[in-house]
């Protein structure tokens, strides 16, 4: 398993808490808070873009 190193839960209204990891080899991580087990990677720039484009609001429904 990869050492990922998970950074304090993100939550928005309701349940949606989300964590966000990274590993040693530069890939990111996103999870619900909780279920770090199961998750999705791709690269940290990719996780950037999503995170830039959901704090302006083109993807503010996936929280």
């Amino acid at each position: 398993m990869n050492d990922i190193t998970w950074e304090e839960p993100f939550c928005g209204e309701g349940n949606s808490c989300f964590r966000i990891g990274t590993d040693p080899q530069d890939n990111a991580y996103i999870a619900i808070a909780g279920a770090e087990d199961t998750y999705l990677t791709d690269t940290r720039e990719a996780l950037r873009t999503l995170i830039r484009d959901i704090k302006a609001g083109k993807a503010d429904h996936l929280l």
